[in-house]
């Protein structure tokens, strides 16, 4: 079997660092191209001497000419914090991203991969959510830049799918978590946890009774390379989570059982625009590609709450 070149957007992050050591494991040949906003050096160190494995530190907001057979198309800051900090070249990074990642695609006829977001559907008034339903987004909203950004990236995958018969496929991922998180990304895993492992309060918004859908890394990572690999036929958009639901005062709850903290739980007012509910239906994902998610909340918890220990001791 002919090895493949992989390209791989946001490959510094989170998710892309995971997807490149899964990729290169499988024997392909990776390039990593990640213009380090979010991502980090750290996430990719261990795999800087495989000999199949590349770095570029590039903005996909700017053209980029290399040649790939498959795309992964990661790249876009994904906590609110860091899509908050300069939402314009969020939109930039969703848009621009998109429309270069798609030409680079039509040129060496590759096939390509958007990492679209449950954001998508907003706050959702159908539960849980199908990959039919449309959304409910506020446009002209805080949370917009990132919401329509990927809502946008995903017209244009489509469009090139039917204008220029590109293959693509739309991933849309729900919350995941698990090693490699940012610290400081603001999302509720990892601020709970570190919260939790310095014994401060936790901060829960509104009541805690808005519910997230937790889906880990390696779960998560195996969707996409699963859907990267349907026939050409198969476009998505295809909803990848793990469907068990907890509400936020749950997942905190746990996180202190978990860590023996001492830390208490402290309520503060709900940020705008915040979903009150999020649960992927994953029918499609279970149908077409025959995943489910394996890794439970506890067990998931208990493979990140060890990253993050050793983060805060160094």
């Amino acid at each position: 079997m002919k090895t493949k070149t992989i390209l791989v957007t946001g490959g510094g992050g989170f998710l892309g660092s995971h997807l490149c050591d899964r990729l290169l494991a499988r024997g392909d040949e990776v390039l990593c191209v990640d213009n380090f906003f979010t991502g980090n050096k750290a996430n990719i160190y261990h795999l800087h001497d495989n000999p199949r494995f590349e770095i570029l530190r590039h903005d996909v907001t700017f053209p980029l000419y290399v040649e790939a057979d498959e795309i992964f198309n990661l790249a876009c800051p994904a906590s609110p914090i860091h899509y908050q900090f300069d939402p314009v070249q969020t939109t930039k990074t969703s848009v621009h991203g998109a429309i270069n990642m798609l030409g680079l695609a039509k040129r060496v006829k590759a096939k390509i991969l958007q990492a679209s977001t449950s954001e998508v559907y907003g706050d959702p008034e159908v539960h849980p959510q199908v990959e039919t339903y449309w959304g409910n987004v506020n446009p002209i909203g805080p949370r917009a830049c990132y919401d329509e950004g990927k809502r946008c990236a995903e017209t244009l995958f489509f469009d090139y799918h039917r204008q220029h018969k590109l293959r693509i496929k739309v991933a849309r991922i729900f919350n995941t978590y698990g090693p490699r998180m940012a610290m400081n990304d603001g999302r509720v895993v990892s601020n709970f946890i570190i919260q939790a492992l310095r014994g401060e309060d936790i901060t829960v918004y509104g009541k805690g009774e808005q519910t997230r859908s937790f889906c880990y890394v390696d779960d998560l990572v195996e969707g996409l390379m699963r859907l990267m690999d349907t026939a050409d036929d198969f476009t998505g958009p295809m909803n990848l989570g793990n469907p068990n639901e907890f509400t936020i005062l749950e997942l905190a709850e746990t996180v202190i059982r978990l860590i023996g903290s001492k830390s208490k739980i402290v309520f503060k007012p709900l940020p705008e625009n915040d979903p009150m509910q999020r649960q992927p239906n994953i029918s499609t994902a279970k149908s077409v590609i025959g995943w489910e998610p394996k890794v439970q909340l506890e067990e998931g918890l208990g493979k990140t709450i060890p990253y993050f220990r050793k983060l805060l001791n160094q």
